[in-house]
C-alpha cells in the first residue's frame, strides 16, 4: 500500500510515554488523512518498552515495531528506521513527548508542497537546563554552521522530515545522528530548510544525553567533513599536504647547502636547528603521502568504490514501487 508518511522514533526506556505518544499521532494523521506507518525502534530497553510496543502493534494497523537486542544508539536506530520506511515522506521525533505531533502536517507541506528535501525542527524556546544543554547546544550549533556552511540553528533536533530518497542515500552510524543535514548536503541535497517548532517539558523519565555527547560530537563533525569531501579521494588531502610540506622541507635543505657551500668547512651544517627541522619536515611530507597513497588503495580496493548515488534512472520496468 502507498503510504504518504513514515514516522520513525527511536526509543530507549520510554514505556511510559509511548501510549500517549502513539494515541496522539493517529489522532493528527487522521484528521489529515495520511496513510501512515509510525515505526518504533527499541534501542535495547531495559524496561517495558517493547511489551508496549507490541501491546500497541495490536491496537493501530498503522504501528511497526523493531528490537535491538542491546543498546547501539540513537544513529543505529535511525539507520534501521530509515531502511524499513516506504512513505514518500519521513519525519524523525524522539518518544519522550518533548516534540509535538502537531507539528506532522507542517512539516509534510514543506517537503511536498515547497520543495524541501530535509526540514529541521528549531527548538526556539527550549525546557532544558541552561547551563548543561542550552549554552554548550549554542556553540555546538555555532561550530557546525561554522564548518558545514548550513544555516541551521538547532542541527540536532528529533524533529526532522525528509524526502523519501534522502533517507535512503545516507547511512548513518556511530553518532552520526547529529550531523544528518551535513550528510545529506554531501549527497547532494541542497534545499535543506528549518522550521520553529514547539519544545515541550519532559514529561516522563530523565534524558538519556550526557556531557560527553559534546566531544564526541565535535569528533564526529570532523569526520563527516573528512568523509564528505575525501571519502572517494583521499590522496587529494593527504598528497597534497605531505607533498606541501615535503616542498618546505626541500627547499629550506637546499637553502642550508647553498650556505655550507658558500661558508665554506666552518659553517657547521649538522649543528644549525635549522638543518634538523627541514629533515623533519620532510619525513613527516613523505609520511603523509605515503598515507595518502596507502588511503587510496584501500578506496579503490574497496566493495563499494563504484557505489554512486544517481539520481533518476529512464527506461527501467517494473518499478518495486508501482
Amino acid at each position: 500500500m502507498h503510504l504518504n508518511i513514515s514516522i520513525v522514533i527511536p526509543l530507549y526506556n520510554e514505556e511510559e510515554s509511548l501510549p500517549e505518544l502513539i494515541e496522539w499521532i493517529e489522532r493528527v494523521c487522521t484528521a489529515n488523512e495520511y496513510k501512515h506507518e509510525v515505526i518504533l525502534i527499541d534501542d535495547g530497553s531495559t524496561d517495558s518498552s517493547w511489551k508496549v510496543i507490541y501491546d500497541l502493534s495490536l491496537r493501530y494497523e498503522a504501528v511497526r515495531g523493531i528490537k535491538f537486542q542491546r543498546n547501539y544508539g540513537k544513529s543505529a536506530a535511525l539507520n534501521e528506521g530509515f531502511k524499513a520506511a516506504v512513505g514518500d515522506v519521513v519525519i524523525t521525533m524522539d518518544a519522550d513527548l518533548q516534540d509535538s505531533p502537531d507539528e506532522i502536517p507542517d512539516l509534510y507541506k514543506m517537503i511536498t508542497k515547497d520543495g524541501f528535501d530535509l526540514v529541521s525542527g528549531w527548538k526556539k524556546v527550549r525546557y532544558d537546563n541552561a547551563v548543561t544543554k542550552n549554552l554548550p547546544s549554542k556553540l555546538y550549533n555555532a561550530v557546525n554552521r561554522a564548518m558545514s556552511g548550513i544555516q541551521l540553528h538547532d542541527f540536532n533536533c528529533g524533529l526532522k522530515a525528509y524526502k523519501r530518497k534522502v533517507v535512503k542515500s545516507i547511512e548513518i552510524y556511530g553518532d552520526m545522528h547529529r550531523f544528518i543535514p551535513v550528510l545529506a548536503k554531501g549527497a547532494g541535497f541542497r534545499k535543506i530548510g528549518e522550521k520553529v517548532v514547539q519544545h515541550r517539558p519532559r514529561k516522563y523519565g530523565v534524558s538519556k544525553f550526557g556531557w560527553d555527547r559534546f566531544i564526541h560530537g565535535f569528533l564526529d563533525l570532523l569526520s563527516v567533513q573528512f568523509i564528505s569531501r575525501f571519502g572517494k579521494k583521499p590522496m587529494h588531502f593527504f598528497g597534497a599536504f605531505g607533498s606541501l610540506t615535503f616542498l618546505v622541507g626541500f627547499v629550506f635543505t637546499i637553502w642550508l647547502v647553498v650556505e655550507r657551500i658558500n661558508e665554506g668547512a666552518n659553517y657547521g651544517l649538522t649543528n644549525k636547528p635549522g638543518f634538523y627541522i627541514a629533515l623533519t619536515t620532510m619525513v613527516i611530507g613523505t609520511l603523509f603521502f605515503l598515507t595518502g597513497f596507502i588511503a587510496e588503495l584501500v578506496s579503490r580496493s574497496a566493495s563499494d568504490r563504484n557505489a554512486y548515488l544517481i539520481e533518476e534512472r529512464q527506461g527501467w520496468r517494473n518499478n518495486p514501487r508501482d
